[in-house]
């Protein structure tokens, strides 16, 4: 299992090289060629995300990106460390309920974009951060 680790300021302008090594390493992973658009632009949604909760949070720790490798898939990890409460009456809701979406406020766009990219698609968050997940099928490699 390879691994590729970004590290950037929370800041948009770094959103853009996010994208295009993350468009290079995937393809040089086996992802389709067609799918390279959805890759780029699920990684500047979740990029763009996490700086927009740095910056509204006053954070100014990197945001992180990991990108994997493995035998038949490849993954992207985008993390933040802007922490997430639930307001007490959603705590009862329990977790993935509606108070966790109101918690969430604007983001819901950024993730429902994602969602409509990337097929494979993990969200988590709790008061260290937030981890999205994507994931998309290689190709067999193919001998020369």
């Amino acid at each position: 299992m390879a691994t590729v680790e970004l590290r950037f300021s929370p800041l948009p302008e770094h959103v853009r090289t996010a994208r295009l090594v993350a468009a290079a390493v995937a393809r040089r992973a086996g992802v389709d060629e067609a799918v390279l658009d959805e890759v780029r632009l699920a990684v500047g949604e979740a990029c763009s995300r996490a700086v927009g909760l740095h910056q509204s949070g006053g954070i100014s720790a990197p945001v992180r990106v990991a990108l994997i490798e493995e035998e038949k898939q490849f993954s992207i990890e985008v993390g933040d460390e802007a922490p997430r409460t639930v307001p007490p009456s959603a705590a009862a809701d329990g977790p993935g309920s509606a108070g966790d979406l109101e918690a969430e406020g604007e983001d819901e766009m950024g993730l429902a974009v994602i969602s409509g990219l990337v097929d494979d698609v993990e969200v988590t968050a709790d008061t260290d951060g937030g981890l999205i997940r994507m994931s998309w099928p290689t190709l067999p490699a193919t001998l020369p």
